[in-house]
């Protein structure tokens, strides 16, 4: 069975939007979970984010950065055109109930996962107050989406370019020493962004929920890619995650893991691009 591009859209330089023809996936999707693609028989399976299903449309939305070989390869391919393979959806769902205030924090494409988890949140009565951050502001996604389940919305950029200059942890310090500290934050992006924003939310014993993004593979808990230490226990990302107690996570060891293949990345995107 081939997956069908629906539509196709970029929503910052480097930044892609599809809408993937997918039923299955569509049907069984809830908030935290992603999936795994491989676009042709000599692919490699890569996880991404689901931002949105449509179970009526058949459709699921995902969102990824252009940053090696298989993304540039998938940002390259247009409407109309065919994914091999899609598994999923794959992964332990966000427990979604009413926590009270909740706060939560997406950098970067970070922002795609953490709207589908605020949203059933709202939904559920929490009250949600979100920082989005960026590098600059023409990276910036998703705005008006996470401005419609937020009664709060903050914007950070690290060069100033739109809302506060700096990072995300400083509106979330303020916060959190404020008159309603949060029952709970969710923070997904970059692994040294949720890294210290657990450093943030530890000192205050606020309940963190962080979304990992390890190395993956098979994404069935059979290869062992993705193993990450939490509360010092081996646990699969794949299986047990991606989303984990953040105050438990040993974050040195994923950032030491996810830099293992660097050098073979480099290579395989050259080859690539020299072969176009």
């Amino acid at each position: 069975m081939a997956y069908k591009i629906l539509e196709k859209e970029e929503l910052a330089p480097g930044i892609k939007q599809y809408d993937i023809h997918a039923p299955r996936v569509a049907e069984k999707f809830k908030p935290g979970q992603f999936l795994v693609i491989r676009l042709h028989e000599k692919g490699e399976r890569i996880p991404l984010t689901i931002a949105m299903a449509d179970a009526r449309a058949g459709s699921v939305r995902i969102v990824f950065q252009e940053m090696g070989k298989t993304t540039f390869e998938l940002g390259a391919m247009n409407k109309g055109d065919s994914i091999m393979d899609v598994l999923g959806p794959l992964g332990v769902p966000t427990e979604i109930k009413k926590y009270g205030l909740v706060a939560g924090v997406a950098g970067g494409v970070g922002a795609a996962p953490l709207l589908p988890i605020l949203k059933a949140l709202k939904e559920t009565g929490n009250r949600v107050i979100t920082i989005l951050g960026s590098r600059t502001k023409d990276l910036l996604i998703f705005r008006r989406e996470l401005e419609k389940v937020s009664s709060e919305l903050i914007i950070t950029t690290d060069d100033g370019t739109a809302g506060e200059k700096g990072f995300v942890t400083f509106p979330l310090k303020r916060i959190i020493e404020g008159k309603n500290k949060p029952d709970a934050v969710w923070a997904i992006g970059p692994l040294i962004m949720m890294k210290n924003i657990c450093n943030v939310t530890r000192n205050d014993g606020v309940r963190t929920f962080v979304s990992l993004n390890p190395i993956m593979l098979d994404g069935t808990g059979m290869c062992g890619c993705c193993r990450v230490t939490v509360g010092g226990h081996v646990k699969f990302s794949c299986v047990d995650g991606p989303e984990f107690d953040g105050l438990m996570v040993d974050f040195d060891e994923i950032i030491v893991r996810n830099r293992r293949f660097l050098e073979q990345e480099r290579i395989s995107y050259e080859k690539y691009k020299n072969s176009l």
